[in-house]
């Protein structure tokens, strides 16, 4: 076990798995999991003041600036000094990355390294019922007759987000703005890629590192870092 608190983010294109591996890695160790995208929602809701700058940019399509989303987590941050943590979301630019590093030192980056090719095909593939939010994927538990919902026979949608041109996008975006905190995080010998094509040929060598650097839960434990 290592000394000390662990400070670790977990990093990923979208489609790569995050949200099921952050789940998995809750499941089995005793650490607390801040989602960005979580706490933005929760912000935008109760309409707190940086909620709504928030949305005002979000409303227009543009990105939240920096030093907006750093306040924001670091601020949550401080609320859980006691515990260890997992990142989801941030830093998501060099300038969060260095903003984060002033505050603390990140002690382990979770990098999951799926191909584009792989996260495409996964994406392209969902299909959701819109009154429901029941998601289906063509290739690993498509509806019983093709294009309706299985329990009340009404049509399936795709997502604007899981549309082809708009994943292409996605997937851009992504490697064009996070690939230089890839890269920080690598030069400063924290960074742990995890390779490979399904969410569980990725988990077993995450499971086994985390292993190394935390106890494990117990069923109880687990249950309070949701």
């Amino acid at each position: 076990m290592a000394v000390g608190l662990l400070r670790a983010v977990i990093m990923g294109p979208p489609g790569s798995g995050k949200g099921t591996i952050s789940t998995r890695i809750l499941k089995h160790f005793a650490l607390k999991h801040l989602s960005s995208g979580d706490l933005l929602r929760d912000n935008m809701q109760k309409r707190t003041e940086v909620g709504v700058i928030a949305k005002s940019y979000i409303d227009q399509g543009q990105l939240i600036p920096d030093d907006i989303m750093t306040r924001l987590m670091l601020s949550e941050l401080k609320t859980l000094n006691r515990y260890h943590w997992l990142l989801d979301g941030f830093p998501r630019t060099v300038p969060q990355a260095e903003a984060l590093d002033k505050a603390c030192e990140i002690g382990t980056v979770i990098d999951l390294d799926l191909p584009f090719e792989t996260i495409k095909q996964r994406l392209t593939a969902r299909w959701i019922h819109p009154a429901s939010g029941r998601v289906y994927n063509l290739e690993f538990n498509p509806p019983k007759v093709p294009g309706t919902d299985d329990i009340t026979g009404e049509p399936l949608v795709q997502r604007d987000d899981d549309k082809p041109e708009t994943v292409v996008k996605r997937l851009k975006a992504y490697e064009t703005q996070t690939k230089p905190v890839l890269d920080y995080y690598r030069k400063k010998g924290v960074l742990e890629s995890f390779s490979g094509t399904e969410t569980n040929m990725i988990w077993p060598p995450v499971h086994a590192f985390l292993q190394t650097k935390l106890p494990e839960a117990s069923q109880k434990e687990a249950a309070t870092q949701r």
